[in-house]
């Protein structure tokens, strides 16, 4: 979704939070632990990588109060995440992607391919690592 469009309809400004913000990031490491923890165990594969997603998402949440700015709508912290970090392109497109995959499982009950979640595991915690230093990074 443009920027634009998320700016004028689902994004609004606030005072920043920090103390939200931090909340909202140890949520999202305990929720990476149990993900971690249940990684390599098959039939639960859709909903470790629904844990990525919902980590990513959350750390996405933090990034934009970070920068004094909320909005529930996925699609714009994805925007605003590309829009403020252009040269991540590849990464903004990996998670739109499991975006998609996580609404197939919530929506219509559709199991997410292995071969994904194998494949993009290890790009699933490079993305945590780049938001979490994101955030880090930013001015307080």
């Amino acid at each position: 979704m443009p920027w634009g469009v998320c700016e004028r309809s689902f994004v609004r400004i606030i005072k920043r939070d920090e103390d939200e913000i931090a909340s909202i990031i140890k949520g999202a490491m305990l929720r990476k632990k149990r993900a971690d923890e249940t990684f390599r165990n098959d039939k639960y594969v859709s909903f470790v990588m629904e844990d990525y997603y919902e980590i990513i998402k959350e750390l996405l949440v933090a990034y934009m109060l970070k920068g004094g700015l909320r909005s529930k709508n996925h699609q714009c912290m994805i925007s605003y995440f590309l829009m403020k970090n252009p040269n991540y392109d590849i990464e903004a497109m990996l998670i739109g992607q499991m975006c998609f995959y996580r609404n197939k499982l919530n929506y219509y009950g559709k199991s997410v391919p292995e071969i994904f979640v194998l494949d993009n595991y290890n790009n699933f915690n490079k993305i945590i690592k780049l938001i979490l230093k994101l955030i880090e990074d930013m001015k307080k």
